[in-house]
């Protein structure tokens, strides 16, 4: 984000992503203080009439123009609601474009990001803020800006109609006004002129709580637990909730004032038009003190309409300050002259990975090479940077130092495209969209045709799940029932590789939510899908990997052991002691032991 960005108040910002339909917000503002100024005319009328009357009355007859100022008010009115209703079209028509736009802006923003942006956590947090904050924007622009402008134009005629008849009444009206308002102000400064964007954080901190909290219910109702159980949703309750309170006890005396101002205006206009109904012209006071006792409710409702304009706004400069930290995220530089890869062997030369924000490297001086056409595993305990080392192939990160190698060119010189084509990424927790299977399976190679599909969806071991779906491949998932297991989603991934037909191919513990019927089928599928390919697998069981060309142990970022099964176990040492682990975990049963 620019310089100049920081500086813009989020309306601002906002309003910048209007574009050609900037014009009809300024129109629809225009047109809403037109509408707020129609709006005070009925009031004028209101005198008008009640000084006739009350100078013939009770001879109303002898007033002529009592229906005529009557009429007159009612066209006033109308005429401010057909003016606003003018106002609210032109900035409707503004805010959905500026929402798109805005969304637009975000989205081609969005997939420029690396990979690895979208698997950290973060994707269902964007979708949610850029859906929210947009939508925020746009109510903000179709409804509150033009309410806004409204509001303050209509205190500055106001004040002006408030002298016209009576400036000692009016000055009265005029003192409410400026009390609510300095009341409301002394309400959005100090601590408080920072609470919108701390409750944002502390609403936002709960959703997540909360979130977690479900998903474990099935876990709280069998151990017959209890929402303490789940110390940080309970934390992030009693946190917002102590926010709200103090945030509420601090508004405590300027609301009271407030509310206390905007409707105590005849507190001070009964006695003043007494004492000067006394000094003479009784008549005349009754009139101001009718059109004023109308009029200063009205004040004080154009009062609250600053209130609530005003935090909107806050909640615009909030959603423009969550918007602005996506497109804060920058994407990975491409190459100014890219360079094709010369082969499929991958190679890792002293890469050394921090994850953002963090010190302590995932992996620290990594080197490997794995040729053509050869296959490599990664095995070590949890946390030992397999999965890291495997994201830095399709660039899901850039190193810090090091460098990663595809065919002898290192990644960040290969444009984003050639490198897609040249890896296929298996991901252990499998996506697949709310589409048809076939879809799914052409979403990694668009030009495909229906055979090839098919052709991949057989290499994958998928007949059986096509068979019992209701339309086949083209079936929609996730619709009416239509779900898969692990296993088959896990198919169906690897259908979507094998159609892709990448020269190496990433295997992120592919069989790890598979039963042993569909590991069985998902192996056959590895044999038609790494035939010829540079293959890299992550895996924890460890009869997946017997055959491997080289197996790395990585523990603590570092490849601490390398070698062919055979080799390792000679060794002796750390992938030796999990294999014994292994092989004792698989020959486990349940059972009683002998009573002695």
């Amino acid at each position: 984000m620019s310089q100049t960005s920081k500086k813009q108040s989020g309306l601002s910002q906002s309003i910048g992503y209007a574009g050609g339909h900037k014009a009809l917000t300024v129109l629809g503002c225009v047109l809403s203080a037109v509408a707020a100024v129609l709006g005070l005319a009925p009031y004028v009328c209101v005198w008008l009439v009640a000084r006739d009357a009350l100078a013939v009355f009770p001879n109303l007859s002898a007033a002529p123009d009592l229906a005529r100022y009557g009429w007159m008010a009612v066209w006033f009115a109308v005429a401010g609601v057909v003016v606003y209703f003018a106002a609210l079209m032109c900035t409707h028509l503004a805010a959905f474009r500026t929402a798109r736009n805005i969304r637009n802006t975000l989205m081609r923003h969005v997939v420029t990001l690396p990979l690895g942006y979208f698997v950290s956590g973060q994707s269902g947090l964007m979708r949610k803020q850029i859906d929210e904050n947009a939508g925020l924007t746009e109510d903000m622009l179709a409804h509150k800006l033009p309410d806004l402008t409204g509001a303050i134009v209509t205190p500055i005629a106001a004040i002006v109609v408030l002298f016209v008849f009576d400036w000692v009444m009016g000055l009265l009206c005029l003192l409410t006004m400026v009390l609510a308002l300095v009341s409301m102000f002394a309400m959005m400064t100090g601590d408080n002129a920072t609470f919108f964007h701390r409750y944002q954080l502390e609403v936002e901190k709960m959703s997540g709580e909360a979130v977690e909290y479900v998903r474990g219910i099935p876990v709280v109702k069998v151990f017959q637990q209890t929402v303490y159980s789940f110390k940080a949703f309970y934390s992030a309750i009693m946190s917002y909730a102590d926010l709200a309170g103090k945030y509420s006890m601090s508004c405590q005396k300027g609301q009271t004032l407030f509310l206390t101002a905007i409707n105590g205006a005849f507190a001070l206009l009964v006695p003043a038009a007494l004492i000067m109904a006394n000094r003479g012209d009784p008549l005349g006071v009754l009139v101001n003190f009718i059109f004023y006792a109308l009029f200063a409710p009205a004040c004080g409702g154009m009062i609250n309409r600053i209130m609530y304009a005003s935090d909107a706004i806050r909640q615009t400069d909030e959603a423009m300050f969550k918007l602005n930290r996506i497109l804060e995220e920058k994407p990975l530089p491409e190459p100014k002259a890219p360079k094709k890869p010369r082969g499929g062997g991958v190679e890792f030369r002293n890469v050394t990975f921090c994850y953002p924000g963090t010190e302590k490297p995932a992996l620290d001086q990594v080197s490997f090479f794995v040729p053509e056409g050869g296959t490599a595993a990664l095995v070590g305990p949890s946390g030992g940077g397999k999965t890291t080392a495997a994201s830095l192939i399709p660039r899901f990160w850039d190193v810090q130092k090091g460098s990663v190698l595809i065919g002898g060119v290192d990644v960040r010189e290969i444009t984003k495209k050639e490198l897609m084509r040249h890896v296929a990424f298996v991901f252990q927790d499998t996506k697949l969209f709310k589409k048809s299977l076939y879809d799914n399976i052409r979403t990694s190679r668009p030009d495909a045709t229906r055979e090839q599909v098919l052709a991949a969806a057989h290499a994958a071991q998928c007949d059986d799940i096509l068979e019992k779906m209701p339309e086949g491949v083209d079936t929609v998932v996730g619709t009416r029932g239509v779900y898969l297991s692990g296993g088959e989603a896990q198919r169906i991934a690897l259908a979507r590789a094998i159609l892709k037909d990448a020269p190496i191919i990433v295997l992120d513990e592919a069989t790890a939510f598979a039963d042993p019927e569909n590991e069985a089928q998902i192996q056959k599928a590895f044999e038609k899908l790494t035939r010829g390919k540079t293959v890299l697998m992550i895996a924890h069981r460890l009869s997946t990997i017997q055959n491997a060309d080289q197996i790395l142990v990585l523990n603590e970022g570092k490849v601490t052991e390398s070698g062919t099964q055979a080799e390792l176990l000679r060794q002796e040492g750390k992938y030796a002691a999990m294999w014994a682990d292994y092989s004792r975990a698989a020959q486990w049963k349940v059972g009683k032991e002998a009573v002695v």
